[in-house]
């Protein structure tokens, strides 16, 4: 969709909520105001957090503006962990509406707990978060995140119904009633993660479904990294507008924060709820705006759990507002935890799909499987051909690949590529790295 459509989907002005409308320093009151409150009842009510302050000799009291809260300790998922399941919670086990948690593939999972007004609070930002992306009231949402103990499904679903939408409550998976229901039901937006909506237009493909010829206008996608040439390559193959979201569980779901479909410039935070800071992943020192680096979440609304300072392991940098006085956050470029350090060179799997889906023989299924050659790691990447593209150009095209990445990002890597539909799929975030090295 062109640009001239994308404002036809901006918001009128009087459909803003005021925050929506508020100059910076306003902003920046409420802030201070809520983070006051928000470092008090984590102080009073959670063990940990007194515990943590203590020991690095502040107390909420001694927050005088925002730039002091780089003096209070961070939190990390290790600590979520260790307090779990509820140590972490900051309200009586009666007043909690709701639990979800983190899937746990690395360990326990994160438990995290709402009230009934967290519960209203989320989805309020996910229905500002929808309106952002250019959805309305009226208009039918097909939310194709899993539902459960992942905060995705739910989250997207009452973000909707409080926009005042109609909600299609899919879930993942069952590809092929994803495409029924895309072509019967005709959904104006769509919520999934973008590796996912890419399987969905494959299957409406191999049905002899044109994707273009929906009634899709909008996609929402987040849950996983994901490039600007992703974006082009979802707008292009279903002419819709694709707009990023973002969101974690620690902190209270999706919907903290989300790009405007008018400028699609950068995520904006929305700051009334969750003050952001940039940090040096290795030093933890506080980074000036603009400056790459780790981010990391207060949460200043929150009541069941409170968060202060926890690291996201996100890396990307915070803008100055636009189409929002929030500030935005760049589209996230990998997470500290993904980095494949490969024969001491920094490698993120974004950063591969940027060069492959530059490739037009080569689709954007691909996994990173790293090896190990004798006392070396070795890295190779596992890409789809294209229908389209015959063996031989796919094979050629694969080779160049290779050349690439030695060329843009400094190593040496091996390019194999595999029939469609070769890579496995995945119902939700995609599994990009696959580590074959032995366990030491």
């Amino acid at each position: 969709m062109t640009s001239s459509t994308a404002q036809d989907l901006r918001p009128r002005p009087e459909d803003l909520e005021p925050v929506e409308r508020a100059s910076v320093d306003e902003l920046r009151a409420l802030q201070l105001d809520r983070l006051r409150w928000s470092l008090r009842h984590a102080y009073d009510n959670v063990p940990h957090y007194r515990a943590t302050f203590d020991r690095a000799g502040v107390h909420p009291d001694d927050l005088r503006d925002l730039a002091d809260l780089a003096r209070f300790p961070l939190t990390s998922k290790a600590d979520l962990r260790d307090s779990y399941p509820y140590g972490m919670f900051a309200v009586p086990r009666e007043r909690i509406a709701r639990l979800h948690a983190s899937s746990g593939t690395t360990g326990r999972p994160t438990v995290v707990g709402y009230t009934r007004e967290d519960v209203r609070t989320w989805a309020r930002l996910m229905a500002r978060s929808i309106r952002a992306s250019g959805g309305r009231p009226g208009d039918r949402v097909h939310v194709a995140y899993g539902y459960g103990l992942f905060t995705g499904g739910l989250g997207a679903h009452y973000g909707a119904e409080e926009l005042g939408c109609t909600v299609i409550p899919v879930s993942g998976g069952m590809t092929e009633r994803q495409v029924l229901l895309i072509r019967d039901l005709e959904p104006d937006v769509i919520m999934v993660t973008p590796s996912y909506m890419l399987a969905i237009v494959d299957e409406m493909q191999r049905q002899g479904i044109d994707p273009r010829s929906t009634s899709l206008r909008v996609g929402i996608f987040g849950a996983e990294p994901w490039t600007e040439r992703m974006r082009q390559e979802i707008e292009q193959r279903l002419d819709i507008h694709a707009v990023d979201i973002y969101g974690l569980s620690e902190v209270i779901g999706p919907g903290v924060a989300n790009e405007c479909v008018e400028t699609k410039d950068g995520l904006h935070v929305w700051e009334d709820h969750f003050y952001p800071e940039i940090i040096d992943p290795l030093t933890g020192e506080v980074l000036p705006d603009g400056e790459p680096g780790e981010l990391v979440f207060t949460t200043l609304t929150k009541q069941a759990m409170p968060v202060v300072r926890y690291r996201t392991r996100d890396l990307t940098r915070l803008l100055p507002g636009t189409a929002r006085p929030m500030r935005r956050m760049e589209k996230i470029t990998g997470r500290t935890d993904d980095m494949i350090i490969l024969r001491g060179v920094n490698l993120f799997p974004t950063q591969i799909e940027e060069l492959i889906l530059g490739t037009p023989e080569l689709s954007a299924h691909f996994q990173c499987v790293l090896r190990r050659e004798g006392r070396l790691d070795a890295l190779t990447v596992r890409v789809e051909r294209r229908a389209e593209a015959g063996p031989a150009s796919a094979a050629a095209a694969g080779a160049a690949l290779a050349e690439q990445v030695k060329n843009t990002i400094g190593v040496s890597v091996t390019v194999e590529v595999i029939e469609p539909d070769g890579v496995e799929r995945s119902m939700g975030k995609m599994r990009r790295i696959v580590d074959n090295r032995p366990r030491e």
